[in-house]
């Protein structure tokens, strides 16, 4: 995974292979005043053998229910950077990539786990353990 950095912004863009290399298309995550900070990178596969990588885009389904989100370009739930922790705010603004495929396994097997990118999320750990963090250092921080 390689992050670039630009005049625009730093987009990321995934790179797998040894003798093929699968390139996604480049994908905005941040710049001086937005940060999005979740990702689905849809692995596709023929046969078995990876054809493609791309990005999923969500539009801004995933904003709903979060106050201090913004829709950027009606494809991307981002946060303010000036929220952000590391820019004194109160968000956890870290990256998370989920991984899901599609196509078919050696046995043409479907693989469809694209499918079901809506229904993982709410399985993510990533908010147990910002809340579990959050809730232990807020503890600690009482006693002392």
């Amino acid at each position: 995974m390689i992050i670039l950095q630009d005049s625009a912004g730093g987009f990321m863009v995934a790179f797998a292979g040894s003798k093929y290399a699968a390139r996604s298309p480049p994908t905005f995550v941040a710049n001086n005043t937005h940060i999005v900070t979740s990702f689905t990178l849809i692995l596709d596969f023929k046969h078995g053998r990876l054809q493609d990588l791309f990005w999923k885009r969500d539009g801004c389904e995933s904003c709903k229910g979060k106050s201090k989100s913004v829709c950027l370009n009606k494809q991307d739930c981002a946060f303010k950077m000036s929220d952000c922790k590391s820019r004194g705010g109160s968000l956890d603004c870290s990256l998370g990539i989920q991984l899901a495929f599609s196509g078919t396994d050696k046995h043409y097997t479907v693989l469809n786990s694209w499918y079901e990118v809506e229904n993982l999320r709410q399985y993510s750990l990533f908010g147990l353990y910002s809340n579990l963090r959050k809730s232990v250092s807020d503890q600690f921080s009482n006693f002392f």
